[in-house]
């Protein structure tokens, strides 16, 4: 059975070919992906700041007769993205794991030729040249951000996860200035939280390093660097593993830069793990 693109790879599929008019539609329609169904024409059209007139030419663009069978469109796919009901498409077959394991390569070949060099040295000289590191993610997103802030509070000082467990989200962010940066997970299904956050650290001043999973992500065009970590297509769950593997990197890029600081860094942590006698031996 072919697969039907969804509203955001229709998009993603065009968006570099569309109009600066229809791109400020795209990216209203992105932002509200979730609750796109409660406007109408006019209301998405106002909030784009465009005449009526092109978001019915956007609409014809991306391969629908008209806003109503855009709508349509919302409607059959308001629970696609659910694991629940792509567990439902999959019916009772399982995946091999041959399959799911090529699946994952496929992400992996994906990110390789993606991420460029000079890509990579911007986000590193970003994040090690930041006076803090506070990172950012939430719902799936906020493993990626756990693993990010495990790894890069080895190798440097002042890295935070922004969303931690006590609620201190304002008092957090009220500390965030121009000297620091934002390492944001944009990974769906979005919170409208994660824009709010960004758009409160951007504002103060801090750099924004981001990764996600839209190639028309509404974040991007206040980051300095952008890594695209494709997760979607997969059975029933979407897959991080190539944004664990570029965040893997990113740290390891980061102490090369800086061995014998991140060296000096994590002979004292290992020191003070000996110390509490807390950590399981190896043998």
């Amino acid at each position: 059975m072919k697969k039907v693109a969804s509203l955001r790879e229709r998009i993603q599929a065009q968006y570099d070919a569309l109009s600066l008019v229809e791109r400020k539609l795209a990216d209203v329609v992105l932002a509200h992906e979730k609750d796109a169904l409660a406007y109408s024409a006019t209301e998405l059209a106002a909030l784009a700041g465009v005449s009526k007139a092109s978001s019915a030419r956007f609409f014809k663009r991306l391969g629908f007769a008209g806003f109503q069978a855009f709508r349509q469109h919302l409607r059959e796919g308001a629970l696609s993205s659910s694991p629940l009901q792509r567990m439902a498409q999959q019916g009772t077959a399982g995946s091999p794991l041959q399959q799911h394991i090529a699946h994952d390569a496929q992400r992996l070949q994906a990110l390789a030729e993606d991420v460029s060099d000079a890509c990579v040295q911007v986000a590193v000289e970003t994040l090690l040249g930041a006076r803090r590191i506070w990172v950012v993610g939430y719902r799936n997103g906020y493993m990626a951000a756990f693993y990010a802030r495990a790894l890069l509070t080895q190798v440097r000082t002042e890295v935070y996860l922004l969303n931690d467990a006590t609620g201190e989200d304002a008092e957090l962010l009220a500390e965030i200035g121009p000297q620091d940066v934002l390492l944001a997970m944009d990974f769906r299904r979005r919170t409208r939280r994660l824009s709010q956050v960004v758009g409160i650290a951007c504002d103060a001043g801090a750099a924004l390093v981001l990764l996600t999973d839209g190639r028309a992500s509404t974040l991007a065009p206040r980051a300095k660097a952008v890594f695209h970590c494709a997760t979607q297509d997969g059975p029933v769950f979407d897959s991080y593993v190539s944004a664990i593997s570029l965040i893997n990197y990113l740290a390891t890029a980061a102490l090369s830069r800086i061995p014998k600081k991140a060296r000096s860094r994590m002979a004292r942590v290992e020191q003070i793990h000996a110390q509490l006698a807390d950590l399981q031996s190896q043998s």
